[in-house]
């Protein structure tokens, strides 16, 4: 068809703009879509209710939306896509997009705006959405003309996935229901493959570099997580310890040899004794957060895909590509090492500090305290669990105290924003519905997105939410302390977390004593039902 017999009769069987963008949509492997619908998408809701292979997962907030969109990307590397109504419920986003952006997660977010004849001051639910969306996203735009929406949501697409962010379009209402032909689109093409690897110079450089080290220590961060195989062999064949970044904790089980730990301010003094002792730190994929607090004075080697983050410290040597293939081309060229004497101070150092822990897990401390918490959960949970955390106390004591296996987390990473931990869950649980998905957050994060705990009992998703409630929000209150303030409006009122668990359909347990979190949370498990343990915590830190 010419690109001049574009329109056709509106009847059953049209096609219209909206099924164009769905059908792209799961060309591209998009299966999941959080939302609302609302008046300015329901073109775009129906489309989508017609199409068999697409699921719109309703939430109670699109801050939801947001955060499950964000945390499936980042436990599964698939994109997943926000669909939305005009005004409230495209700024209801912000947040959940915020931590996208933050993170370099891609997702991609439609938005109804109203039509097309109403824009302008005094609009109903109207708002400037491309100005309001300008500051969290890597693509922007509203598509004005229908010929225009194929190439537009192709090109949205592609930004999500190639630069890692957040890619936002708006479609009119009243477009959204026009009717359509894409042969007479212009499009985009999808690329499946971004291979970027240096120059076999530059490596050799850094093999170079790495072979006349002493004590080389890797530090492997979210970047490596798919090569974690190969920065295992690496440690192996260089002799050299692997501490980890927070986000990156479990990319190797913790229990490995190799590891030491995380490097941060949830981390031991042991992994920042290594790190200060070296001549030499390896990074891969290391995003150099304030609080991994990267020693600057040490000589560095970087890889990484993203050229931005090269250079934001001072590095010898810095690689730009993928981890996956530059760290094979790197490893031949590396030479075995026979010194252990790096090897032998992890391990002496790793059990001081696993005996420390296991010190601080008080068995008998009512109201229950985060160490034993974190320390039955390591021991209970399965090895293949996936967990998500929330950013508080909760977040703290998980990095600090809890050792991971073969499981994988997902947590707010850059803008460490309370409420992530429950959508998170109900993403892992559709992404991996096989899984055990556990919910660690504390009473303030779980309180302010509770409400999508009923959105897992009405799409059947058994997810295990454990919250700590110590009924204040104890970080603040700490570093309140710190700053020589006295507390002030931390301290909450709280429902009764298990009555509401069993009032949206669910299952809620109440452990008052450490005795019953063991058999609790195993029941949990057990019972494959959305279940909410409200554990009695002390807010304490030691």
């Amino acid at each position: 068809m010419g690109r001049q017999s574009c329109e056709i009769p509106k009847d059953n069987s049209t096609t219209t703009v909206s099924d164009i963008i769905i059908s792209e949509l799961e060309k591209w492997g998009i299966t999941f879509v959080f939302g609302i619908p609302g008046g300015s998408s329901l073109g775009l809701v129906d489309s989508l209710r017609r199409n068999n292979n697409m699921r719109y997962i309703v939430v109670r907030h699109e801050q939801t939306a947001a955060f499950a969109a964000s945390a499936y990307n980042k436990l599964t590397g698939k994109l997943a896509a926000c669909l939305t109504i005009a005004g409230p419920g495209a700024t209801n986003l912000a947040t959940g997009l915020y931590d996208a952006k933050e993170d370099s997660a891609s997702v991609l977010s439609l938005n109804g705006q109203v039509e097309a004849q109403y824009v302008g001051p005094g609009g109903f639910q109207e708002i400037d959405q491309d100005a309001f969306f300008r500051p969290i996203t890597i693509f922007n735009n509203t598509i004005y003309e229908k010929k225009k929406a194929l190439k537009i949501i192709t090109m949205a697409l592609k930004y999500a996935v190639f630069k890692k962010g957040v890619a936002q379009v708006s479609i009119p209402n009243d477009l959204q229901k026009e009717p359509l032909d894409a042969d007479c689109c212009e499009r985009e093409m999808r690329i499946t493959a971004q291979n970027i690897v240096p120059e076999d110079q530059e490596i050799e450089r850094a093999a170079v570099l790495i072979n006349q080290a002493e004590k080389p220590v890797i530090l492997a961060g979210w970047g490596a997580f798919e090569s974690s195989d190969m920065v295992l062999k690496i440690a192996q064949k260089l002799k050299a310890p692997i501490v980890t970044t927070f986000r990156a904790k479990g990319i190797i089980p913790e229990q490995n040899e190799w590891v030491l730990g995380v490097l941060g301010d949830v981390g031991s003094q042991y992994t920042r004794s290594m790190v200060n002792a070296s001549d030499l730190l390896i990074t891969f994929g290391v995003g150099f957060s304030k609080r991994t607090d990267v020693p600057f004075e040490k000589p560095l080697i970087q890889v990484d895909i993203d050229p931005i983050k090269l250079g934001k410290h001072p590095f010898k040597i810095a690689l730009l590509g993928n981890c996956t293939l530059i760290l094979p081309r790197l490893y031949g060229k590396l030479a075995t090492k026979t010194d252990l004497t790096s090897y032998h101070e992890m391990t002496e150092m790793k059990q001081k500090w696993h005996a420390q822990l296991d010190k601080e897990a008080d068995p008998h401390a009512a109201p229950l305290r985060p160490p034993y918490m974190m320390k039955v959960l390591s021991e209970t949970l399965p090895e293949d669990a996936v967990i998500t955390i929330d950013v508080g106390e909760n977040g703290w004591w998980f990095g600090r105290n809890f050792v991971m296996k073969k499981q994988r987390f997902a947590m707010s990473g850059y803008l460490a924003t309370m409420g992530f931990a429950l959508p998170g869950a109900l993403a892992a649980k559709l992404a991996y519905p096989e899984k055990t998905v556990v919910c660690i957050t504390g009473d303030g994060g779980f309180s302010m997105a509770m409400g999508d705990f009923v959105t897992a009992v009405k799409y059947e998703l058994p997810i295990i939410v454990v919250v700590l409630n110590n009924k204040k929000l104890a970080m603040i209150e700490l570093e309140q302390r710190m700053e020589q303030f006295p507390p002030f409006g931390v301290d909450l009122l709280n429902p009764d977390f298990a009555a509401y668990a069993k009032a949206c359909g669910g299952v809620g347990m109440t452990v008052l004593k450490p005795e019953e979190f063991k058999g609790a949370l195993e029941q949990a498990i057990k019972m494959n039902m959305p279940t909410i343990l409200d554990i009695d915590t002390d807010s304490k830190r030691f």
